[in-house]
């Protein structure tokens, strides 16, 4: 038999290695492009290139040292470490509650409307194999987290672009989404302080969001890891009414609280939407190490002065991004929330991918193009703010001494 053959009736194929190839539900969805790039960025660093990467998202501080102490007293205790809960300990569930509660005004039933993730990301696919049938429609923001895409895709989705512009204030535009084929359509990803364009959300949005969803039957996710990053009044799509019948957010700790490799998230909600996410989470993963549920709980008890003392240095290393930016003739608005500044490239650029790579290549600086964010995104580039302000001085030399 040939190796190239293709059994009757099957969707796979046989790969020239004798094995089965890749289901087509892989069909369109690439590597993740940070997980290439990065790839990339270490071989240049082999040939001692020394890139400075100011591209990705993952917070350099340490968490706060109470919680780091949590975790060591925890997990020297013979009898933390066995299986846990699929819903989370009592505890954590109870931390965040409480911290719903004091930052966001509010009121979730710890034993009920709350349910831990392993990191936020999980959720986003939870969700999508929770509530989408092959075929059913997903609006996604354009630009917006590559993984809301992949998600919808993976779980047989079809995802319909809703196109976020700066003259809009980077909000969706109600009156196109009317007038568009809203049938089918299931879930609608949000995502305030928005990723990459760092617009803040209104009371005002919120409501246009949750009033947009009853009108059409349709399922909010919320996505809100950044409410704390350069932002005094962090808000949650759950504050506003009628939100408890249309909205499932989701929240970490990765960003807020430095502890991005921890994998902590949440997922918050009605009591329907936690349960039935709930029977596709338990038999797909396991609750996680309890030490680290309770040192994610002693985070959450931190209070306001962790999340100043966070933002000042965010504040100096964003002013420093600013002229980085200058220095490349991109424009970009100061008023911006979250982890990164993102901006205008000058027109003398054909894409963000353009600029990117001369940036890199030329000036050994790594920014992301804003196109992986979504067509809209092609004219942008998207700079982190998790580097030391010693790391971008040197980028702003490089660049500087360059021209």
């Amino acid at each position: 038999m040939n190796n190239d053959t293709q059994f009757q009736g099957s969707d796979s194929l046989i790969s020239p290695l004798g094995g089965v190839v890749a289901s087509k539900r892989l069909n369109g969805i690439g590597e993740y492009y940070f997980s290439q790039k990065l790839r990339e960025i270490d071989e240049l660093n082999k040939l001692g290139k020394n890139i400075i990467n100011l591209g990705i998202g993952s917070p350099d501080l340490p968490p706060h040292p109470e919680v780091i102490k949590t975790l060591q007293e925890e997990s020297m205790k013979p009898n933390v470490h066995g299986y846990q809960s699929y819903k989370g300990s009592p505890v954590l569930r109870k931390a965040m509650s409480e911290w719903y509660q004091r930052w966001y005004q509010v009121e979730l039933n710890p034993d009920s409307e709350i349910l831990p993730l392993i990191g936020s990301k999980e959720g986003i696919m939870h969700i999508c194999m929770t509530y989408l049938n092959p075929g059913d429609k997903v609006l996604v923001p354009n630009p917006g987290y590559p993984t809301y895409r992949s998600a919808v895709m993976l779980a047989g989705g079809k995802c319909i672009d809703y196109k976020l512009q700066q003259k809009n204030k980077y909000e969706p535009d109600f009156d196109s989404l009317e007038k568009s084929n809203l049938a089918k359509v299931r879930l609608m990803f949000v995502n305030y302080p928005q990723m990459p364009t760092g617009q803040l959300p209104s009371k005002e949005l919120f409501e246009k969001i949750i009033a947009f969803a009853q009108k059409h039957n349709i399922l909010i996710v919320h996505d809100n890891p950044y409410s704390f990053i350069l932002n005094e009044n962090p808000m949650s799509l759950l504050s506003i009414d009628g939100a408890n019948e249309s909205v499932i957010e989701l929240n970490s700790l990765s960003k807020s609280h430095n502890m991005a490799g921890w994998r902590v998230g949440m997922l918050c909600g009605a009591k329907t939407f936690i349960d039935e996410v709930l029977r596709f989470k338990s038999n797909m993963d396991s609750g996680m190490f309890l030490p680290l549920q309770l040192a994610a709980a002693k985070a959450l008890s931190l209070g306001k002065e962790w999340h100043d003392e966070v933002n000042k240095i965010y504040n100096r290393r964003r002013e420093k991004v600013f002229h980085l930016l200058k220095q490349l003739k991109c424009k970009f608005s100061k008023e911006q929330a979250g982890l990164f500044v993102w901006a205008k490239i000058p027109a003398n650029y054909k894409s963000g991918f353009a600029l990117s790579d001369d940036v890199l290549y030329q000036h050994k600086v790594f920014l992301t193009p804003g196109g992986i964010f979504g067509s809209a995104g092609d004219k942008y580039v998207r700079v982190s703010l998790c580097a030391t302000e010693e790391k971008i001085e040197e980028a702003i030399g490089r660049i500087k001494n360059a021209k």
